[in-house]
């Protein structure tokens, strides 16, 4: 699979059939017609053709609030002298005083069986002098994020998403984090595109490692919340190819998706990324 790390396969490790499988699809890019949102249709339509039922939180579109602050709570605060978001969040997601927007998206969350994430991760934020990619575009049905890699993680308003919505309570707790966390019965993967060629993400490339980048997003997020981790669906340099070469990118993502469900989680542990 072009830009994708190997997946291994094993039986369905969900105990139904593809068809009534709920996915979530985060996507953080704010062009339609790049290479990220050509990946999210493509997953749209491979997941809905598979009788998935498919949900797309489109950050930018929704204009999401990405700040974590007092607004996000709507009841009184536990600790009205001494402001603490975490413990602020966990108070209130008991109490049931979250936010509206913050309780849509849990509420996604808690329904969905794969949440991928779609965005892109590149070292800075230039970009080529060439136009924007537009490629065939696609749709599948999955709980993902897509996004662009900024500054070797996702946007800002990806980690919002992630600092509002994943808070103690709802996804984890304590002891109950990594295999004992809170959405332990769901998948998730990430999906993302690059600024830099492949052989510049490798162990020997200016970038090191491309695993090194995913350890904090894939281990000291998903996993620490519970989440069975797929292999991440890398786009290496969509800007810097040809349009030949960016459709056989979407193609091999679409065609990953046909056998998403069959896929055994990587082993997610410090061996999986620094080994």
């Amino acid at each position: 699979m072009s830009g994708t790390t190997s997946a291994r396969m094993e039986e369905d490790p969900l105990p139904c059939g593809m068809t009534g499988k709920r996915v979530l699809i985060v996507y953080a890019h704010q062009e339609p017609k790049s290479m990220n949102g050509s990946l999210k249709d493509a997953a749209v339509m491979e997941l809905g053709n598979q009788g998935c039922q498919v949900t797309v939180s489109d950050l930018y579109a929704m204009n999401f609030e990405p700040r974590a602050t007092k607004k996000d709570f709507e009841g009184p605060l536990n600790n009205s002298n001494f402001f603490n978001y975490g413990v602020e969040a966990h108070t209130a997601y008991k109490k049931g005083f979250l936010s509206s927007d913050v309780v849509e998206e849990q509420k996604k969350v808690r329904e969905a069986d794969l949440i991928i994430f779609q965005n892109q991760i590149s070292q800075n934020f230039y970009s080529s002098p060439k136009s924007l990619l537009y490629c065939t575009r696609w749709s599948s049905k999955a709980m993902s994020v897509k996004f662009p890699l900024y500054w070797f993680s996702v946007p800002a308003i990806m980690k919002g998403w992630m600092d509002r919505v994943l808070c103690q309570g709802f996804a984890f707790d304590f002891p109950e984090c990594f295999d004992r966390g809170f959405l332990q019965n769901k998948l998730a993967l990430i999906s993302f595109t690059t600024g830099g060629d492949a052989e510049l993400y490798s162990k020997t490339g200016l970038s090191g490692d491309i695993k090194y980048i995913l350890w904090p997003l894939q281990h000291g997020v998903l996993h620490f919340c519970g989440f069975k981790v797929l292999a991440p669906q890398i786009s290496f340099a969509p800007e810097y190819t040809s349009e030949e070469k960016r459709k056989e990118m979407v193609a091999s993502w679409a065609s990953r998706l046909e056998t998403i469900w069959k896929e055994k989680p990587i082993n997610c542990t410090p061996s999986w990324y620094f080994e």
